[in-house]
């Protein structure tokens, strides 16, 4: 499954350092972020809570840019 969350970043290495940081987190697929649109693509492994891996998604994107929101 895969979904896109509108995300706050303040700049494009953050959005770079967050992508790595959202593929890196167990029962995420892949991720892309879309530093000019404010977007986050995910796509997330069979059978994963999507709501559970968000939460870990964001947990490990603040490790990389404290303030960043994603929006789910």
């Amino acid at each position: 499954m895969k979904k896109t969350y509108a995300i706050e970043v303040d700049c494009a290495n953050c959005a770079n350092k967050m992508e790595q940081a959202a593929k890196n987190t167990e029962g995420v697929k892949d991720a892309n972020v879309n530093f000019m649109a404010l977007k986050m693509k995910v796509e997330f492994n069979e059978g994963a809570d999507e709501k559970a891996v968000m939460k870990n998604v964001l947990k490990a994107c603040r490790k990389v840019e404290p303030d960043c929101e994603i929006e789910f």
